[in-house]
């Protein structure tokens, strides 16, 4: 069987777009808020199928 990657959530993108646009001005609100968009998208850990 054939494992496929995670899937990655537009929030997840669109967070990581975020905080690197905040990283490149120097902006520091825009980086904690694309940080924090990332995190909030990040499913709870031990969810999902468990792999034996």
């Amino acid at each position: 069987m054939t494992k496929r990657a995670p899937k990655t959530s537009t929030e997840q993108v669109k967070g990581s777009v975020k905080e690197a646009i905040g990283k490149l001005t120097g902006d520091v609100r825009v980086e904690t808020e694309g940080r924090r968009q990332k995190d909030e998208a990040k499913p709870p850990r031990g969810t999902g199928p468990r792999e034996d």
